[in-house]
Formats: structure tokens, sequence, C-alpha cells
């Protein structure tokens, strides 16, 4: 059985600040949800409110104090075309069944894969996440005109927003270098907020964006026919979702392990994050997941445990139901400050140092996860990528490491020795080992130095065995390791070979 809270022991919860690191972070979040809300052609109302209930749940029940959840973007690029097509009712449907799969994911334990990402992925998927923060916020630099297009802002109104986000981002650098009693970004929005507000400064506010004033989320089932085509049509969408948001989720995990040198617990946060997702379904919400630009507004303002999470949640109710008029007069320009260093803390500059030490093949991985994830903004698909051609890589490099040593005994049977694994991508390199025509009666191939580790392995096994008979001649396989003993014995009829075992014999190899 999962563990609700296993994490709070190894905090010493500082209450003051957790509870700033919760406002900021709720400050941040609000006009990205809008953004996203808008991205997924909904209102910005239901991305507010799903974002309140998926911070809620995940900062109560999630494997990752400090991680904050809501209703991200990577998610909302997904159901756009759900919406379009079939209509919100529909994409509720799709965030139930989304976080049903991802809870099942996190029950059956498979959250442990994520281990299987290597390094240059996840330096990838960092650094195209930051691409992307930064991206949308270029966004708040442009203008609704009367025809309903956008433009870029000119002259002075783009001096003026450059300035105050200019001004933004050194109190957030220079402030902690004075003093840490109150989080920097908190200072730097407030500050900021006041200067323009107070001047009366003609810049983009919140309010510019939408409107977020309302009520909270209520339960609301989805107004769909309760027939096998409606499963048609969401299940596609909820795998995609699903697979997407724990993508997120489970790399943004890792990343705030790294940065608090702490350990989460993967599978726990797969199950809230689910969770989580069919509560904001239920309530005619959109999905969500981990927003790595959030979680590092709270972590930069020392927000490390569940606390920060569940102020933040309460900071955005509290926003919708009293605090619309006093959140939607927020210049966006101290947002976007905030969130471009957040940029700049979130890039992993350390890989662009270690370019010319890294293996080609690691520079090409996070190279093209970086790529993919900015041009794409499809995680899984990036992550995914990197994944399948790190593999690639490895098997090449280890089907280049396969050799083998032959000799003749007194009894004049040949002995080939093999070194390196036989599996998919050393088979061809293994059968141009032996010299079949001209080889003795009796051949014996010693595995000490190796291992049969797939089905391939077998097959080139059977075939090489099945040219050693047509001559009649026979072919021995001696030292195999108990599970490639195991693995010969499951093909069954597929391969014919004599084994020649020695019972006290164990590989080096055989806990791996």
């Amino acid at each position: 059985m999962l563990q609700v809270l296993p994490y709070v022991a190894q905090y010493k919860v500082n209450a003051k600040n957790e509870i700033l690191a919760g406002l900021t972070t709720a400050l941040a979040l609000v006009p990205e949800v809008v953004a996203f809300a808008l991205l997924a052609h909904i209102s910005p109302l239901v991305g507010i409110g799903s974002a309140f209930l998926i911070c809620l749940v995940t900062s109560v029940f999630g494997g990752r104090p400090g991680m904050i959840s809501g209703a991200a973007g990577s998610v909302a690029v997904v159901i756009v075309s759900l919406v379009v097509q079939q209509g919100v009712e529909y994409l509720f449907v799709a965030v139930v069944l989304m976080g049903l799969i991802q809870v099942a994911i996190g029950l059956l334990r498979l959250g442990k894969f994520i281990r299987l990402v290597p390094q240059p992925v996840v330096y990838g998927f960092v650094n195209g996440l930051a691409i992307i923060i930064f991206m949308t916020q270029l966004e708040q630099f442009k203008v609704r005109d009367a025809a309903g297009g956008q433009h870029w802002l000119t002259g002075a109104p783009l001096l003026l927003m450059a300035g105050l986000v200019a001004l933004t981002m050194a109190i957030v650098y220079v402030l902690p270098k004075l003093t840490k009693a109150v989080p920097a970004s908190l200072v730097a929005i407030v500050g900021v907020s006041a200067l323009v507000i107070g001047g009366r400064l003609e810049t983009k506010s919140v309010g510019d964006i939408a409107s977020i004033a309302g009520g909270l989320p209520t339960l609301h089932l989805p107004q769909v026919p309760l027939a096998w085509h409606t499963l048609v049509i969401v299940f596609p969408y909820a795998l995609i979702m699903a697979l997407v948001g724990l993508t997120e989720s489970l790399l943004t995990l890792t990343v705030v392990d790294e940065m608090t040198d702490t350990r989460g617990h993967g599978n726990q946060d797969c199950v809230a994050q689910g969770l989580a997702n069919i509560t904001s379904g239920l309530c005619g919400g959109m999905g969500g997941c981990a927003m790595i630009g959030q979680t590092m507004v709270n972590l930069e303002s020392r927000g490390r445990g569940r606390l920060s999470g569940v102020v933040a949640a309460a900071a955005l109710a509290l926003f919708v139901v009293a605090g619309a008029s006093l959140i939607e007069r927020l210049p966006l320009a101290a947002l976007v400050g905030v969130m471009f260093m957040v940029v700049i803390g979130t890039f992993e500059w350390a890989s662009l140092r270690i370019l010319r030490r890294m293996p080609r093949t690691d520079v090409l991985v996070m190279l093209l996860v970086t790529l993919v994830t900015a041009i794409s903004q499809n995680l899984a698909l990036a992550v995914l990528l990197g994944v399948v051609v790190s593999a690639l890589a490895f098997a090449w490099e280890n089907a280049k490491r396969i050799r083998a040593r032959h000799y003749l005994d007194a009894a004049g049977t040949k002995h080939y020795e093999i070194y390196g694994p036989l599996f998919f991508g050393s088979v061809q390199a293994f059968t141009d080992k032996f010299d079949v025509q001209n080889d003795p009666a009796e051949v014996v191939i010693n595995f000490r130095e190796s291992r049969v580790a797939d089905m391939s392995g077998i097959d080139a096994l059977h075939k090489l065995t099945e040219r050693y008979q047509r001559l009649g001649k026979t072919l021995h396989l001696r030292h195999l390791s108990p599970d490639c003993q195991l693995l010969l014995r499951t093909a069954g009829a597929l391969i014919d070979v004599n084994i020649l075992a020695d019972p006290a014999y164990r590989v080096v190899t055989e806990a791996g």
C-alpha cells in the first residue's frame, strides 16, 4: 500500500516560508493557467478551477513535496482538437479517464520506469521546457487590435513593459543577496505592482487577458451519452494526456530530487496525479500535471513541504472568490519578469559547458529532445525519441564489443571463447566468427565471458547449430549462466543444442 505522507519528517517546515512561497506561486500560476485555458478553447475560470483542484490534491497526497501541479500547457495542447470537434463535455470525460489510467499506472508501480530515462534526455527535457516557458512569456508583449488580431507592442508601451520586466528581474536577482527573510519573487511582484498601480502607469495587466472573477468548482457530471461510441472518441486523448502528464510530472520530480537532495516517490505521485485529474474532470475541469516553471518559483521562494502547495491552491480559490478585482490589476510585466528568472534557473547551463566532454551520441540526444520539446511541445514524444535513440546507440556500441578467441585442444575439439553479449545487435558479428566448413566434428562455444540476452541470440544459436548438423558436426554450449539456460529451456523446440553444464559456475553479472 502506498504511503500517503512519507516525507513530512524529512523537512523542518518553516510555516512563514511555506505560506509566502505558496502566495508567490499562486500569483505566478494565474496568467499561465489563463493562457493555457484560452489555448484549449475553454473558459479561463475552468482553467483556474482545475489548477486549484489539481494543486490541492497533489500537494496533499503527492509523492514529491514542493512540486506544484496545475492545468498545464502540455496537456492543453493535446485537448484542443477534442474540444473543437466534440465540445467541452467530452473533455471532462477524457480527463476522468486520464486520471483512471494514471492511478492504474501508479498502483501497478510502473512509475519506476522513469529510471530508464538517460541523463541527456533529462537535460534536453529541462532545456526544452525552459525554451517553452520563455516563448510563452513573449506572448505577453503582444496586444489585440480591434479586428481581433495580435501585434507586438511598439514605442513607449514596449519600453515601459521591458523596463518593468527588467526591474522585476533585478529585484529577484539582488534581493536574496541582501536578505532572505521574504521571497524575492513576491517582493518583486508586490513592488512593481505598487509602482504601476500607484503611478497609474498604462501597461498590460492580468485583466487584459481575461476576467478571473467567479466561484469555486462544483460537482458536474459530464453531459455525454453513456455509450461505447463516447469511449472510442475520448480514449485516445485520455491515453495521450495521461502519458504526457506523467512524463512531465515524473521528470519534474527527478529535477526537484536533484535540487533538494531528497528522493520523491514516483508511483505515489502517479496515483496522486490521477486522483487530481479524476476530481478535476468530475468538477468540470481540464487535465493537468506538474508545472516545472511554477515548481521552480516555489523552490526558489523556499517552499519545500506540502504546505506551500496547499497555500498556493487556497490562494487561487481566494483570488477567484474575493480578490479578482485586485489580481486583475497586477501588471503582467511583473509576472513575466519572475518567469524569465525561472527560465534562467531552469535551463541546464551545465549541459552547455560539458558539451565537448560528452559523447557525440549524448549530445545528439540532448539536442534532439530539446528541439522536439520546444517545437512540438509534445513532451511524451520528445522523451520517447530520446530514450529510443539512446537505446539504439547503446545497442550499437555493445554490438561492436562481441569478440571470439578459438583454439584446438589435445582431442581435436575446437573451442570458441565468446566475449560480450549475444543479442539482436551483435548476432551478425557473432555468426561471422565461426568457420563452419573447416571446423572439426566437435565444436564447443564457451560463454564464460558472455551471455545470451534475447530471442535473437537464441535464433542465432539455432541457425548455427543447423549449419553444423548439416555437415555432421556437433555443437556444444558451455558455461551458460542460469538465466541463459532458462532462456534456452523456455525456447524449447526452437533450438536443439547440447549444453555442457558446469554446476559450480556462476556468472558475475547474474545478479544484474
